[in-house]
Formats: structure tokens, C-alpha cells, sequence
């Protein structure tokens, strides 16, 4: 009798198993009339809330990539909200295509802005959120993006992750003391031409004179989007300095998890 209470509760704790599962789903919502779609994804295997971190893409638009790295932030614990800074449907298949749709999300701070607050205000209001605890990560464009928002304090973000993102647009507007409360965690290429010395360098001044706390970590000979594996083929495609490197991103993504356990402790 015991040995068959044993296998009936196996078979509960297998079966509680298998329908504990990544869920994901797409969110669609407006901003200004204008349709844009994101991507929501978190483990139903942890109970309760848990902290919520953004995604925003690189200049390319809402693609695959975004996603790929929201799930793997729900398999770590949280849930992501890849968000969509161009609108729905809108991806570059050129670089000429990418950067005229950056210049029209990002030309102007007040819209870059508008369009992460919409974002922000849907993760935090999800079931599963903490709304306390929210983090965001920025790929290039993407991460002058997160970069900016920590600095400027636009949203209540425990704290940002850029992977080789844009200082030029995350050093635009001059620095507010007292405004950032988001700590802020930035890798760059140290062979990434996008960001050459002087912009590591206004970023280190603005992020001074803005009072963040924040870290810098360049990885030596890595080029542009060196934590995308796709980078190789359209840097050839394109003639772009673009190209993986897989000890830098495996590197970045492991200090992204302590720095993220340390925020939301």
C-alpha cells in the first residue's frame, strides 16, 4: 500500500511538472492612435509576482532576437515584455530601412519616451509583476534607450543593462543631479566603431553629472552586437562592422544575472 501511494504521488508531482510551462503571449495596445505589439513571456512554474524587465530591441526592429531574450529572462524567474519602438509589423530588412525607422522613434526624447512609458505601464500592470521591482536591458539602439531612461529617471526602473548601445543618444540630453535612481550596467565593444572613446567618454561624464550609479564594462576586440549570432551574417550582408562574440556574450549575460539577483533583493 505504501509503495502504491508513492507511485500515485509520482505521477501528481510528474504531471504538476508538465503543465508547468513558459507562457507567452503577444500584446497588442496603442500609442497616439498607432498600433504596436508586444511580446509577453514568464515561467507559470514560479508562483506569485516576480520582477518585471524590459526588452527593447536593437534598430532593426521588434524581431526574433527580442524575444529569444525575453524568454530567457522568464526561464530565469521574471517576467519580460519585449516592447515594440516602431509599431506593429515595422522591421528593417536594410540598414538604410533600420536607421530611418531608429531616427523616427528615437529623433525625438519626448516620443522615445512616450513609447517606453506605454510599454512600462502594461509589464507593471501584469498579474505576475511586482510593480516595485522592474528592470529594463537594451540592445544598440535599444540600450542608449534603457541608458537614457535610468539617467533621465523617466520611469521608476530599479535598474538598466545595455549591451552595445548607443551613447550618443543616451548622452543627448544634459544631466539632472538627482534624477537617476536606476543603477545602470553597460557593455561595449572595445573594437565597436559605433561607439568610439569619446562617446565612452560623455557617457562617463554625463553619467557622473547625473549622480548614477552605474558600471562600465568594454570587452577587447568585440565589435558592434557582439551578443547577437545573426551579427556575422549581416555584417558581411551589409559591410558592417558587425560580429559575435560568444565569450563576450556569454560573459555579459552571466553579470547580467548577478546584477539583476542584486537589484531586486
Amino acid at each position: 500500500m505504501k509503495l502504491g501511494w508513492a507511485l500515485i504521488f509520482s505521477v501528481i508531482l510528474l504531471s504538476t511538472e508538465a503543465l508547468a510551462a513558459l507562457q507567452t503571449k503577444e500584446i497588442s495596445y496603442k500609442i497616439d492612435g498607432n498600433a504596436y505589439t508586444g511580446y509577453l513571456a514568464f515561467d507559470d512554474a514560479v508562483s506569485g509576482k516576480r520582477p518585471g524587465v524590459l526588452v527593447v530591441h536593437e534598430w532593426w526592429g521588434h524581431n526574433d532576437y527580442a524575444r529569444k531574450r525575453a524568454d530567457m529572462l522568464a526561464k530565469l524567474g521574471y517576467t519580460a515584455f519585449a516592447l515594440d519602438m516602431y509599431g506593429t509589423g515595422k522591421l528593417a530588412k536594410h540598414p538604410e530601412d533600420a536607421q530611418k525607422m531608429m531616427q523616427s522613434a528615437v529623433g525625438e526624447i519626448p516620443e522615445a519616451e512616450k513609447r517606453f512609458q506605454a510599454a512600462y505601464a502594461i509589464l507593471s500592470k501584469q498579474p505576475t509583476v511586482e510593480q516595485t521591482k522592474i528592470a529594463a536591458i537594451g540592445y544598440c539602439m535599444g540600450g542608449g534607450i534603457v541608458m537614457h531612461m535610468a539617467r533621465m529617471g523617466v520611469t521608476d526602473l530599479r535598474g538598466v543593462v545595455s549591451y552595445h548601445g548607443s551613447f550618443a543618444f543616451a548622452t543627448q540630453v544634459p544631466s539632472v543631479p538627482g534624477r537617476a535612481k536606476a543603477k545602470v550596467l553597460a557593455f561595449t565593444g572595445g573594437a565597436d566603431p559605433f561607439v568610439p572613446t569619446k562617446s565612452v567618454q560623455a557617457f562617463i561624464q554625463t553619467m557622473n553629472e547625473a549622480g548614477a550609479e552605474y558600471e562600465l564594462k568594454s570587452y577587447p576586440g568585440a565589435k558592434h552586437g557582439f551578443t547577437v549570432p545573426e551579427a556575422d551574417e549581416k555584417g558581411k550582408k551589409f559591410g558592417l562592422p558587425l560580429a559575435y562574440d560568444a565569450a563576450a556574450d556569454s560573459d555579459s549575460w552571466q553579470r547580467t544575472q548577478s546584477f539583476l539577483n542584486n537589484i531586486f533583493k
